[in-house]
């Protein structure tokens, strides 16, 4: 698959959205890099907590809430992907403009249900 995908605020929970679409994102083929809060791991997916730099980022899945995500702007940026999944609850105006001055494209959607529908 060509949209290697990021999940920002991914976690070992499996009652978390950020699991179930690592775990989405891996049976669709995907490749997978996570970052979360705390260490661990998803399958074959190691959450890392250091904002570890990936090349080639098709597509960052956000799962933090717009009061957490200012500390995450830069990496985001510093990673040049091609677009910005805000999942419900995760939608920042802050956040929209940032990305449209790094000409980095916006989607106001659920990965989850883009996944499942055929249109990620």
């Amino acid at each position: 698959m060509s949209k290697k995908t990021l999940v920002i605020g991914a976690s070992e929970n499996p009652e978390r959205f950020a699991y179930k679409a690592v775990k989405s994102l891996l049976g669709k083929g995907y490749e997978v890099v996570a970052e979360g809060l705390r260490l661990g791991k998803i399958d074959s997916v190691f959450i890392s907590n250091e904002k570890k730099f990936y090349e080639d980022i098709d597509t960052i899945t956000l799962y933090v809430g717009p009061k957490n995500q200012a500390s995450w702007y830069e990496y985001i940026v510093s990673l040049n992907p091609k677009r910005i999944i805000l999942n419900p609850g995760t939608e920042s105006e802050e956040l929209k403009t940032l990305a449209k001055e790094n000409n980095i494209q916006i989607e106001e959607a659920c990965t989850l249900v883009m996944l499942s529908i055929g249109n990620y």
